[in-house]
């Protein structure tokens, strides 16, 4: 394993890192930056991947969390028994974190180092400011939305509690520490085409 700079190895390209609060809309950014021609690495997509049976990333649970994380027939992980588990707990939290950050941030590397010469690496991290990488970054984009919207949308969209969703809002960053750090902000209170409208704005700064 190695402690590689997501932003090492971009043969002139430009790293960008995308970051904002669950159900912020930030998916809807980085779709609109590919459609666009950016190289999105999806660090959820990479997480979800080591966590599948047989994966790395699933061993390093299984070895800290035990057998009730895991679906005995298929050997998957039961999601929201690991959520359970650690959005109620700090420390599980900085556990599981501890054992998927590190081999996220390896295969990215990876990824990055494969991108063609000169390209617009955009880094779609939802925790990339709590994991500090926001540092190896050309720039930072924060997508925000107000939090009570965000609420209504863990629970009309994906059927989640709103004290759960509430809880998982609270274990991320605050809107204050992303934009402390951000070199855009993308206003996602309005609708999903003024979103877009700020992102094709921002990507044409870029070709200026």
């Amino acid at each position: 394993m190695t402690d590689e700079s997501p932003s090492s190895n971009t043969r002139g390209s430009v790293t960008v890192g995308l970051t904002g609060g669950i159900a912020s809309g930030k998916s809807t950014v980085s779709r609109r930056l590919a459609e666009l021609g950016a190289v999105v690495i999806d660090a959820d997509a990479i997480a979800r991947n080591l966590q599948k049976p047989g994966e790395r990333g699933l061993v390093g649970i299984r070895n800290h969390f035990g057998d009730s994380v895991i679906d005995p027939s298929t050997g998957e992980l039961l999601r929201q028994e690991l959520a359970n588990i650690v959005f109620n707990d700090e420390l599980q939290l900085e556990a599981l974190n501890g054992i998927i950050h590190p081999m996220v941030r390896e295969e990215t590397a990876r990824l990055i180092s494969e991108a063609a010469p000169g390209s617009v690496i955009v880094y779609d991290m939802p925790l990339l400011v709590e994991t500090g990488q926001h540092a190896d970054m050309d720039q930072v984009l924060v997508v925000e939305t107000p939090v009570e919207e965000r609420v209504r949308r863990m629970v009309t969209d994906r059927g989640m509690d709103a004290d759960d969703a509430r809880r998982r809002i609270a274990a991320q960053a605050t809107d204050e520490q992303r934009r402390a750090v951000a070199t855009t902000v993308f206003d996602n209170s309005g609708t999903v085409d003024e979103l877009v409208h700020q992102v094709d704005e921002w990507w044409r700064s870029q070709a200026g």
